[in-house]
């Protein structure tokens, strides 16, 4: 016998008279827990079946008793501490009735009143904010006092359920709006304070400091004009969703009805900018209807063709972003209806609980759960205890807990599996034979950007999978959180070994021997040296190449030394990060071999070299709108189904291009096949090495040199760029340069170049590394680098004119005949007996490394001559090079891609107009739009470019001549033109040639008239002229043929 068959249903009629008449509101609160106490004991149907509801909504609402609606308020207090969150689907209802409270004239009534609805909205959970919304909007159509009331519960709303108030932003952003204009000023002021809550939930980082002043913009709209000119002046780099367009949309619907040019141009700007930070077209798409037809209105009526322009170029950057406008409809497709979850809910009631009839009373319950767990699937969340919150208190007043429990945990499973299946099939995964390595729901992020969200990752054992996407998608990110365990649901290095090979050696100045730098890793303690030592033979290297120092292999042996340590982890699942970057032709032939052979190895690669990831690949995975979408084959299929794509194979500009700055001048040097740079019989022998790296090699370099060096790795090709342009010095032979020569070098470590200036943007890199005047990575050279040789050197004593005198520093320079004289400040003189020394002269008392450095400076200060320091400058100049302003000036470098980062770098070194390129690996990290932009570029600059790689495509299309280095030994091979057939640009130019080659031809040349022929012209057309006077009519125009 229970509990309930003590309490008497009686007591409740009792209790509720006893509510409208105690003296005080403590006795009030004391009955109404007594009240709660005895339905929650008899069961909560009493509510309905003792009237409880219905006497406490006409006792709320009895305007001859304020001390009935004190106690109706405290009643339903009372009720929703006691009956919790199973009495929240019959109470919830009556917030309306409550607010209105808030305009009573007794005090103690509006007390109550706020009590009732304090302890009322603390029950909801947050899935139920779509419920409550609706309830608030009816109240702010009401009574002052209650517009007050319903915007501070709003306000409260978005502290306690931010993510469900973010995405209602769009109909909650003019609810309030038309708040914020009530002529009340108690009205104004909690809408003003309720806006800002509310927008906050946005997280924008760009759009949080201006919130004030935008709300007040929506306050006053004569405002618009002065809040669109101080928006103009920010730069929005945060990814824009659909809550910060919620936002921003109102305010620039405004600004582009304005008529003012000075407005709708920041306003059209704004627009484009915003709109190109839209990574989900949904979030766009939703406010198309909204922002066309102002943009349109522009693009036909704006007295400026600038305007015009830009509101053009903001139109196809929104329509981009949003689609065609369904993205919103298809992205809630899979959200199942309240009827089905309804459906299927009686029929877990009726297996689990034999509950097979359902009353009206319990029905409410019901529907109740079925809306909170609709909003738990908008949501995308399937986990057990948030299904478990959603549904199981409601179910619990009318079934047993465990039963409610039961019911939630199989409803979870049941719309979990659903949502699995459907995000496969959105991701092109199909069911496949084999062992399944891992399948797993996650998203990730990077510094505050969405790079995947609720995408699938799964993968076969014994696949070869190339993940593909544009430069900063993020596929280096996942690979790096994999290897760190830092993606969710992904199974535990205990079950899974992942591995990750990427370039981290790059850069190391480490002195181990290889086999000792192997066996040093903490990760291979249990192998023995043999054990590491057959694995790095097998990889390739040699006796001799295992005593060499980490720091003085090349890049190709080092990416192998990194691949050796992965095999022998013995990993499950491979993480390839550019894995052919600065290897040569036969060693990724033999990574290609490797892999293909490997039948129980899973690979995931991420690469740049298209023919690499056909021999290779099994499968692509392809990042699309913040997913990763499945496809089998390799690249080559992949681009069948998918032409978009076609840009991994072609050297083409159509989606990117790169501009380089001219190269100045440079004096006596009239032909572009003049040598600016030389080196004569040069041999350089690393510290420590029982052979040179180089030996007695000799080449020079024109303006209009392309030339590829060649070779496999290790031959000495890196030796010989830093050879050629100073940052090694020959023990032998001589390297000659033009004195005003500026080189720019982009190493085989594009990163050295960064890496201690990671926090640095780089707008701010370019003006740290010139702000002297000079490129500060020059001082870096060896050559400019004082051993103590030079240092006694600069102790040497000169006769002049019968003085002994030492050197101080040079202080300028002059032409002499076909070289230089160099003007000298002797230590111990003063300016005026200050001398002029020849070049010749200086280098032969050994003073090389004295000139060279002056030369260098002077060169670099003549190309700062055609530049302005300035960060809008050096933003343009970056842009030119195929990175986003917005990134070189906001984002730190530590954040940025591979591709991006190499990209940098090629900026910094065009940036002082340097007559020579110099890149050493310039296509690793570049994906394919980029490497078309890169090489269109190079084909079109008109100086000197000399570089390393291992791409055949792209050293073919642009290096008529090659240098084949091996075993130190330098070979020449052919001289020719850029072969202009490999670019995809080269048909349209030579239609366009042809057409104006045939236009020119068709065009006859015109015959110099003699002088009595210019005569009888003027006689002819005189007459003519008379005659049209005297008879008129039309008028016969004057020709050259008459």
């Amino acid at each position: 016998m229970g509990l309930a068959d003590f309490i008497p249903s009686s007591r409740i009629p009792e209790l509720l008279n006893q509510l409208y008449t105690c003296e005080t509101s403590d006795e009030c609160v004391s009955i109404a827990a007594d009240l709660g106490g005895v339905i929650k004991s008899i069961g909560l149907h009493t509510l309905q079946t003792c009237g409880v509801l219905e006497n406490l909504t006409q006792q709320a609402q009895n305007k001859k008793s304020g001390l009935a609606r004190e106690g109706a308020l405290l009643g339903l207090h009372g009720l929703a501490r006691v009956l919790g969150r199973a009495g929240e689907p019959y109470l919830l209802p009556l917030l309306s009735i409550i607010l209105d409270c808030y305009a009573d004239k007794g005090q103690p009534v509006r007390e109550a009143g706020e009590m009732a609805v304090g302890t009322l909205m603390s029950l909801p959970s947050p899935y139920a904010t779509r419920i409550v919304l609706p309830m608030l909007y009816d109240a702010m159509g009401r009574k002052w006092q209650t517009r007050v009331g319903a915007l501070e519960v709003m306000g409260k709303l978005a502290n306690s359920a931010p993510e469900q108030i973010a995405l209602a932003l769009p109909e909650i952003i003019p609810q309030v709006t038309e708040c914020l204009h009530d002529t009340k000023t108690e009205v104004s002021q909690a809408a003003t304070k309720c806006m800002m809550n509310v927008c906050k939930v946005a997280n924008n980082p760009d759009i949080a400091p201006h919130l004030p002043m935008l709300v007040s913009c929506m306050a006053r709209p004569t405002e618009v004009p002065e809040c669109i000119q101080k928006l103009s002046a920010t730069t929005f780099v945060a990814e824009v969703t659909g809550p910060s367009l919620a936002i921003m949309v109102p305010l620039l619907v405004r600004a582009l009805n304005e008529r003012s040019a000075a407005v709708l141009r920041p306003a059209a700007v704004i627009t484009d900018n915003l709109c190109k930070l839209v990574r989900d077209p949904a979030d766009a798409g939703q406010f198309l209807p909204q922002l066309l037809p102002g943009l349109d209105k522009i693009i036909e009526t704006a007295a400026f063709p600038e305007i015009r322009s830009l509101a053009t170029t903001a139109r196809n950057t929104l329509v981009k972003a949003g689609g065609d406008g369904t993205e919103g409809e298809t992205s809630k497709s899979h959200i199942p209806s309240e009827a089905e979850i309804s459906n299927r809910l009686k029929n877990l009631l009726a297996d689990v609980a034999q509950l097979t009839a359902v009353d009206a009373f319990t029905q409410v319950s019901i529907d109740y759960a079925t809306s909170v767990l609709r909003e738990v699937t908008v949501s995308d969340v399937y986990g057990d205890e948030e299904w478990k919150g959603a549904c199981a208190p409601y179910l619990s007043s009318f079934i047993t807990p465990e039963q409610a429990e039961q019911i939630a945990k199989r409803l979870a499973t049941h719309y979990r599996e659903i949502d699995h299946i459907r995000r496969q099939q959105e991701s092109g995964l199909e069911a496949e034979e084999g062992e399944e390595l891992c399948s797993c729901d996650f998203s990730l992020a990077y510094g505050g950007m969405m790079l995947l969200n609720h995408t699938t990752l799964r993968l076969m054992r014994g696949r070869r999978y190339g993940l593909c996407g544009r430069n900063g998608a993020g596929k280096s990110t996942l690979m790096r959180a994999i290897s760190l365990g830092k993606v969710e649901n992904f199974p535990s290095p205990e079950e899974i070994r992942a591995v990750l090979v990427e370039h981290s050696l790059q850069g190391e100045d480490t002195t181990l021997p290889v086999l000792d730098f192997v066996a040093s890793d903490s990760r291979l303690k249990g192998l023995s040296r043999d054990d590491i030592m057959k694995a790095l033979v097998e990889v390739g290297f040699t006796d001799d190449r295992l005593e060499i120092q980490v720091g003085n292999l090349s890049g190709g042996w080092k990416m192998k030394l990194e691949l050796a340590r992965a095999i022998l982890m013995n990993a499950d699942l491979l993480l390839l990060d550019e894995p052919t970057n600065h290897l040569d032709v036969g060693n990724v032939a033999w990574l290609e071999n490797y892999l293909n052979s490997q039948k129980r190895l899973t690979c995931l690669v991420v690469s740049h070299d298209s023919g690499f990831l056909d021999n290779v690949c099994t499968d692509i995975i392809h990042y699309e709108r913040k997913k990763l979408v499945y496809y089998k084959g390799n690249l080559s299929k992949f681009v069948e189904r998918k032409p978009e794509a076609k840009s991994y194979y072609t050297l083409s500009t159509e989606n990117l291009k790169f501009t380089f700055p001219p190269p100045a001048f440079l004096q006596g040097i009239n032909s572009k096949t003049k040598s600016i740079l030389k080196m004569t019989n040069a041999t350089y022998t690393y510290p420590g090495a029982p052979k040179p790296s180089l030996e007695n090699v000799t080449a020079g370099v024109s303006l209009s040199s392309r030339v590829a060096i060649i070779g496999p790795n290790g031959a000495g090709k890196s030796t010989l760029i830093k050879v050629l342009t100073g940052e090694a010095i020959p023990q032998d032979g001589q390297v000659w340069k033009h004195p005003n020569l500026r080189i720019g070098y982009v190493a085989q470590h594009a990163f050295h170049h960064l890496d201690q200036h990671l926090e640095k943007t780089p707008n701010q890199y370019i003006q740290w590394r010139y702000q002297t005047g000079e490129d500060r990575e020059v001082l870096e050279k060896e050559s400019r680098k004082l051993t103590e040789q030079d240092v006694a050197q600069m102790e040497t004593v000169i006769d002049v004119n019968g003085s002994k005198r030492k050197i101080e520093y040079l202080i300028g320079r002059s032409k002499l005949k076909k070289s230089f004289q160099y003007e000298i400040k002797w230590i111990g003189f003063l300016p005026k007996h200050n001398t002029w020394v020849s070049r010749e002269k200086l280098l032969e008392l050994g003073f090389q490394k004295m000139v060279q450095a002056f030369d260098d400076r002077e060169a670099s200060r003549e190309g700062q001559g055609y530049r302005e320091l300035s960060p809008t400058v050096i933003r343009k100049h970056i842009e030119d090079v195929g990175l986003d302003g917005d990134i070189a000036d906001n984002n730190p470098i530590s954040g940025l891609s591979g591709g991006q980062k190499v990209k940098v770098v090629i900026a910094a070194a065009m940036w002082n107009n340097p007559h020579m390129l110099v890149l050493d690996e310039p296509t690793n990290y570049l994906d394919r739009d980029s490497l078309g932009g890169l090489a269109v570029a190079i084909r079109d600059w008109g100086g000197a470019v000399v570089m390393i790689s291992h791409n055949e495509e792209f050293v073919g299309a642009l290096c008529p001549e090659k240098w084949h280095v091996e075993a130190g030994q330098l070979t020449k091979k052919g001289k020719g033109a850029v072969n202009d057939d490999a670019f995809e640009d080269n048909e349209k130019e030579e239609a366009a040639q042809k057409k104006i080659e045939e236009k020119v031809a068709s065009k006859p040349k015109k015959k110099k008239l003699t002088r009595n022929e210019q005569k009888a012209r003027e006689i002819r057309r005189r007459a003519r002229h008379m005659k049209w006077l005297v008879e008129g009519g039309a008028k016969e125009p004057d020709t050259d043929e008459d």
